[in-house]
């Protein structure tokens, strides 16, 4: 049984990395900053695991840290790095996602090369694609975002700049990576602890805002992410190669009316914002602040590499959209 080690365990993403490969037959070893969570995410994966998963055993190590990552390594066949800090709001000091996205790459992909661990799995975003000179075109996994353009923003800088390290390090090292680039990831959790993507299906769901902005990005439900994951370290010829994982974009005027349509008594926005009430509700609100760059754009990217090289066949935005939103009102997480 091949261990792999999996950092970031406890994400909403990485609990169905984790699934997918443990349901595989590999031995999977997840970090923890904190081995109190150990449990959580015993509890989340149980309800799906086969008769035939692999086992599942935790180990602590911070990306801010030097400690434990050597004794995290050892033994393992495969690393798949997936912890990263992904705020919904832009931080006033950029550092504080910047640093520890890149520094912990830097980090864990050395402690691998170090220990003899070649097989990496990373994943980055679409995010580290969009170009935001190159907006309302068709982008691919030969574009790159542009750290120097002001109105990239800290989020975008640190996963931009995470996975060129992560390149230069493969490269350096002679690590056999593979990058994995999901737009928004929706999708139903596993457990209550879901972090800040399925935070903009609360929002939709709450009736936050009377109005959307517009614009829209990249979707890919995460069933279908976690499953990229492990059908890139099940195939060889993934090695040195990004894949965008994204079932095609929509605009949040479409998310609203989609919602709308699914629990038509509830008070979900289905109008788009004009641009300058968008700009004035950003004085008030450092969420709306951060999408102030993207006003009047469709993000677009182009999943043909995962289709073709991984026979990848997406679950539709609209459907990863519901299932977020099914979960959300199931578990009693939007109220009437």
């Amino acid at each position: 049984m091949e261990t792999v080690l999996l950092t970031g365990v406890s994400g909403f993403i990485a609990k169905h990395i984790a699934l997918k490969l443990l349901n595989a037959g590999y031995a999977v070893r997840g970090t923890l900053r904190r081995m109190d969570r150990a449990d959580e995410v015993r509890a989340a994966l149980a309800p799906y695991l086969t008769e035939q998963a692999g086992t599942l055993t935790f180990v602590q190590a911070d990306l801010e840290s030097d400690a434990g990552w050597a004794d995290a390594m050892v033994g393992v066949s495969a690393l798949v790095h997936s912890a990263s800090p992904f705020p919904i709001a832009q931080p006033k000091d950029p550092a504080t996602v910047i640093r520890p996205a890149v520094e912990g790459t830097e980090r864990v992909l050395k402690a691998a090369a170090a220990a003899g661990v070649t097989r990496v799995v990373l994943t980055s975003s679409t995010v580290a694609v969009i170009n935001e000179s190159k907006q309302d075109t068709l982008l691919d996994e030969a574009d790159w975002c542009d750290v120097h353009l002001p109105t990239t923003t800290p989020y975008a800088k640190s996963k931009t700049l995470a996975e060129r390290a992560a390149w230069e390090i493969a490269k350096a090292r002679g690590l056999k990576l593979t990058t994995i680039n999901p737009g928004l990831v929706l999708g139903p959790p596993l457990d209550e602890h879901y972090g800040s993507s399925l935070g903009l299906v609360e929002r939709f769901l709450k009736g936050k805002d009377p109005m959307l902005p517009p614009l829209g990005f990249p979707i890919v439900d995460v069933r279908d992410v976690a499953e990229m994951h492990l059908r890139a370290l099940q195939r060889p010829e993934t090695e040195g190669r990004r894949y965008i994982a994204s079932s095609g974009s929509m605009a949040f005027v479409d998310m609203g009316r989609t919602l709308k349509a699914a629990y038509p008594t509830r008070r979900i926005p289905t109008r788009e914002a004009p641009k300058a009430i968008v700009r004035f509700l950003s004085l008030f609100d450092p969420q709306i602040k951060s999408i102030l760059p993207k006003l009047g754009h469709l993000e677009r990217v182009s999943n043909a590499r995962a289709v073709k090289e991984m026979e990848m066949e997406f679950i539709a935005p609209k459907a990863a959209l519901l299932a977020a939103a099914d979960w959300l009102v199931r578990h009693g997480r939007i109220w009437a």
